[in-house]
């Protein structure tokens, strides 16, 4: 299989009804932080900078907040240079973090499920997800900076 076929990616669930197919080379770090409640952070301090977090929490039933171990996720992303922050952070709820190496055979478009903030929507194994416009969600965490929810 050619190179152009074949992608790794890391695949993001940032609410039940929002996951996220990013490039492996677009992400710094996914922290893991102390909880005390479900409460997501507007902001973090990571490697001494504080970052903004978005936080797509839907209503659902899916907690930030991992009960037994009392801490939660969020998923440092590389900024644009020059288009706002350096990095910027989104909050991780539910399963199905993961690495994995993506050939377009085996993703079907679904141009149809399309979120606000998506480049393109694919299905994988039953799942949906979005290639999130990474810059223009940058643009979004600098916004709001002060605020926790998008």
């Amino acid at each position: 299989m050619s190179e152009q076929k074949q992608r790794m990616c890391v695949l993001l669930p940032c609410a039940s009804n929002r996951h996220w197919a990013v490039p492996q080379n677009c992400l710094a770090e996914i922290l893991t932080l102390p909880a005390s409640d479900n409460n997501v952070p507007a902001q973090v301090r990571w490697r001494g900078v504080d970052i903004p977090v978005i936080d797509f929490a839907d209503g659902s039933d899916l907690s930030w907040r991992d009960e037994k171990k009392g801490t939660g996720l969020i998923a440092v992303i590389l900024g644009v240079r020059g288009a706002g922050p350096d990095y910027w952070g989104v909050a991780l709820r539910g399963e199905g973090l993961s690495v994995r190496q993506l050939d377009a055979d085996e993703c079907d478009d679904r141009a149809d499920a399309m979120q606000e903030y998506a480049l393109a929507a694919f299905e994988l194994d039953g799942q949906v997800y979005q290639v999130p416009d990474l810059p223009a969600l940058q643009g979004l965490a600098m916004e709001r900076s002060t605020a926790a929810t998008a």
